[in-house]
């Protein structure tokens, strides 16, 4: 299996940006931490993170025929770019949409997630572990 693994702005942030809510690793320990299991559950990755809502549509589009699924992160763009789910939607990849913190949990303006309508499940809240429990579950979809 290969996954595409996509964060959005400010993730490159990690460990400066609002530690109370992001904790105090880094966006390079993150990939670390995506890198380790992936090499143990046998898994292909790529990780790719930007600031700009086109890049990361770009890199949806060209995951078509190359990957077997998306991990995002979109971060802000959760909660604005119908383009990133009309992205999903083209390339209709089995996708899952990950969040650090508890987004229900936050400002209202958060409980909107436009890319969800494209996703098969949501991790939020998991930290750096529901990027681990996102690839599982589309290992396990594999699977079936």
């Amino acid at each position: 299996m290969k996954l595409l693994f996509l964060n959005g702005p400010n993730l490159n942030m990690l460990g400066i940006r609002e530690p109370e809510i992001y904790g105090q690793e880094t966006y390079r320990d993150l990939e670390k931490y995506i890198q380790n299991f992936c090499v143990k559950l046998g898994i292909q990755c790529e990780i790719f993170q930007s600031n700009h809502e086109g890049a990361l549509v770009d890199a949806i589009q060209a995951a078509y025929g190359k990957f077997d699924g998306i991990v995002i992160n979109p971060a802000a763009y959760t909660h604005t770019s119908v383009a990133l789910l009309d992205a999903l939607k083209a390339v209709a990849l089995p996708a899952v949409e990950v969040h650090l913190s508890d987004v229900s949990r936050r400002e209202d303006f958060r409980q909107i997630s436009y890319v969800r309508a494209a996703c098969q499940r949501t991790y939020a809240g998991h930290g750096f572990q529901g990027y681990r429990l996102a690839a599982e579950f589309l290992l396990e979809q594999e699977k079936k």
